[in-house]
């Protein structure tokens, strides 16, 4: 029998080989008759998972889509959503960070046993299970930004690793139960998105592809293992062994920009994430991204979004009400 080896680097194992969370969440709902699960968790990236029966996920400002068992929703941004019976269905239980569920009015909804389990099982349940990422999850930049808020893997695209049967076992108390929980979710995750980025005609970021190209796809990842060192075009040039004109010039065919332009694009989206995150503060976020100072990253900021840094945290706390 041959060894299973790898065939070599590729753009999505350069992508997803950062995903390790820590602290993973993990809610198996039990429905039945109209319902609809509001989830305001804020989580960047959350998977949803029909394990018996039909919903629909309605996100934020988004279209509703059906699941049917053993799709795969994935959903990035941590922007709230709606996953329901129907689409016109009203939620009457939201979850909220940490995984805690209530009712619509705040009061604690009564789980049976099992990690974030609730609702009667019945064989005419529903069966829906979910796996949220903490904040503090191992959730590379570059993956958020590669994905829409939804994203849905059909079963037949690609199935789901985790059974109802696997599910159980995992959420069994005993020694070593969050780190089953959080391997679980990443392979979870990694499963769908391995299926969802080589679909048929899929529409990926140009630096998608560049990271497979030796020259632009060693310097995105130098660009990426530091952003707030204070590269240069001939800095970058020097790590890939190329003069700065051959740099420049593949960096601009296979990207669409230009290394310093994609650079700045790169750090100010970390600001972003950085800024929703509480007590994190514009100097704070300028040092971590590679901003001189906090006038520094605020003008760049705004010209870039048209807001301010804290008119920009404003907004997102508002949004996540």
């Amino acid at each position: 029998m041959d060894p299973l080896t790898p065939t070599g680097a590729d753009p999505l194992t350069d992508l997803l080989n950062g995903v390790r969370t820590a602290g993973a969440v993990f809610n198996r709902s039990s429905l039945r008759g109209a319902w609809a699960v509001r989830f305001e968790d804020g989580s960047p990236l959350a998977l949803a998972v029909p394990l018996r029966g039909t919903s629909w996920v309605i996100p934020k400002d988004g279209t509703p889509v059906r699941l049917d068992a053993g799709d795969v929703a994935v959903l990035s941004g941590g922007a709230p959503y709606v996953i329901a019976d129907d689409p016109a269905t009203e939620p009457d239980v939201i979850i909220r960070p940490g995984g805690r569920c209530t009712s619509v009015d705040g009061q604690e909804v009564s789980r049976t046993q099992g990690v974030g389990a609730w609702g009667e099982t019945g064989p005419d349940s529903m069966v829906l299970l979910n796996g949220l990422y903490t904040v503090q999850g191992g959730v590379p930049g570059r993956l958020l930004a590669a994905l829409p808020p939804l994203a849905v893997v059909e079963a037949g695209q690609g199935a789901c690793p985790v059974s109802s049967a696997a599910f159980e076992e995992a959420t069994r108390p005993a020694p070593g139960q969050q780190v089953l929980l959080d391997r679980m979710l990443d392979l979870m995750l990694i499963t769908a998105l391995r299926s969802w980025f080589t679909r048929p005609g899929a529409q990926v970021p140009a630096w998608y592809h560049a990271l497979s190209d030796p020259v632009v796809g060693s310097a995105l990842r130098l660009l990426h293992a530091d952003l707030a060192h204070p590269w240069t075009v001939d800095a970058l040039a020097a790590g890939t062994g190329v003069s700065r004109a051959a740099l420049a010039r593949r960096f601009g065919e296979l990207v669409g920009q230009p290394p310093m332009t994609y650079l700045r694009e790169q750090r100010l989206k970390l600001a972003a994430e950085l800024l929703r995150e509480p007590g994190t503060t514009i100097g704070a976020a300028a040092a971590r991204v590679g901003f001189s100072n906090a006038f520094a990253l605020s003008a760049a900021f705004k010209k870039s979004r048209g807001v301010s840094p804290s008119e920009y945290r404003t907004y997102e706390a508002r949004a996540q009400t």
